[in-house]
């Protein structure tokens, strides 16, 4: 799986983007996020709010619940604020 990261998230995980491999069981988005977050501590703080980002697997939007596997590409984008 091709994993995208976008906003203040590159400087957390310390890059855009990185190729991983998913253990059995993930198969969600939501079990995507819980597994990311638990790959050590950089991993857990930045994806601490991860219930407020944007996820897009395969350029179309997904939901907590949306299938993911190898074979995807997945962005994972903060909420962007600014003035």
């Amino acid at each position: 799986m091709k994993i995208r990261y976008g906003g203040w998230l590159k400087n957390l995980i310390g890059g855009d983007a990185e190729d991983v491999v998913l253990p059995a069981g993930v198969t969600t988005v939501g079990a995507l996020l819980d597994w990311l977050s638990s790959r050590g501590e950089r991993y857990e703080k930045a994806f601490e709010h991860s219930s407020i980002f944007i996820v897009s697997v395969n350029w179309r939007y997904a939901r907590q619940q949306d299938p993911v596997t190898n074979q995807d590409e997945v962005l994972l984008m903060p909420p962007i604020a600014g003035g």
